[in-house]
């Protein structure tokens, strides 16, 4: 990957609504060369920007597969809607996502939905109570800190689950996130045609609904085009006292990307992307937050099917 392209990928990341010329000053390279090199990453699908809702009840889902289905259960796994990622793993679990659906549906997604998935066996899922990191916050290193803070114009919130009684949005903000869920970076005119509002509404509403964490932006891009190709689940037992500090621990690697507090047997899980398998080796042995685990289960991720609601380009038919 080019370095140009890789910094306009990290300046996405910080958000991934900002104009080609925001991009080119902070980066300090030319603008119809970001915006052409910009528009090129976008239209072969090496990145995707949408938006998403921390809305409904979100559960990290585990299972084993019968002989010889694991690709053909994560693979129906993926397609369904309320999964956000899905990836085929090492480990005693063949599948790991995430998934999320609302609190009157829960009994019967779990126990009719997911759990006729075919091929699926021995599912575990175990809501998630706190995330400490998604992939909406993660800065893999590419910028500087001042490139990252020239860009970064709204605060960088973390999502936190929430599950209000019937629906928080108005039908011109459904509209609006459904629209941008479908292309992150839609123009405010072209919004304000979609909705039938004007523009000036659009604006204020679409920083309305960021500013609130009630919709993010997300930047979705293979970690191995970042140079990380290797990537593992950590599946974390704690004692009760220590959840919160072991999970800020994890923050203080870029190779964390993703890292939430749950319910079952484990009380956090980590999904964190390195250079190679040393890297990954000294992560695990030799960081602060490991000195505060009293196990863990490491399980490499040898495909991801789906990341933050995208399929990958093989799914998308």
């Amino acid at each position: 990957m080019d370095p140009l392209d890789l910094r306009i990928i990290g300046a996405l990341q910080v958000d991934g609504r900002a104009s080609w010329r925001r991009i080119a000053e902070a980066l300090g390279a030319p603008e119809r060369t970001v915006a052409r090199r910009g528009v090129r990453l976008l239209e072969t699908g090496i990145v995707t920007v949408m938006a998403v809702t921390p809305y409904g009840v979100p559960m990290l889902v585990r299972a084993k597969c019968a002989a010889g289905l694991a690709r053909t259960a994560a693979t129906a796994l993926a397609r369904r809607a309320e999964a956000s990622f899905c990836y085929l793993l090492t480990g005693q679990a063949e599948v790991a996502a995430e998934v999320c659906c609302s609190r009157e549906r829960l009994a019967a997604y779990l126990s009719e939905d997911i759990a006729t998935t075919p091929g699926l066996h021995e599912l575990t899922a175990d809501p998630i109570t706190k995330y400490y990191r998604t992939v909406h916050e993660w800065q893999p290193g590419i910028l500087t800190a001042a490139e990252v803070a020239e860009l970064g114009e709204l605060p960088q919130l973390t999502p936190q689950p929430r599950h209000p009684d019937g629906d928080v949005f108005t039908p011109d903000e459904r509209a609006l996130v459904r629209a941008l869920r479908e292309d992150g970076r839609r123009t405010h005119e072209e919004l304000a045609r979609l909705v039938g509002v004007s523009e000036s509404t659009v604006r204020r509403r679409v920083e309305s609904l960021r500013r609130s964490g009630e919709m993010f932006i997300r930047a979705v891009v293979e970690p191995a085009v970042l140079g990380l190709p290797i990537e593992a689940l950590l599946w974390i037992r704690s004692r009760p006292s220590d959840v919160d500090e072991l999970g800020r621990e994890l923050l203080a690697s870029p190779y964390v990307r993703y890292a939430a507090a749950t319910m079952g047997e484990h009380q956090l899980m980590a999904d964190v992307t390195l250079p190679d398998f040393e890297t990954l080796h000294r992560f695990v042995v030799e960081s602060v937050w490991a000195r505060l685990a009293v196990s863990v289960h490491t399980g490499l991720v040898t495909k991801g099917l789906k990341r933050s609601s995208v399929l990958t380009p093989e799914l998308r038919v």
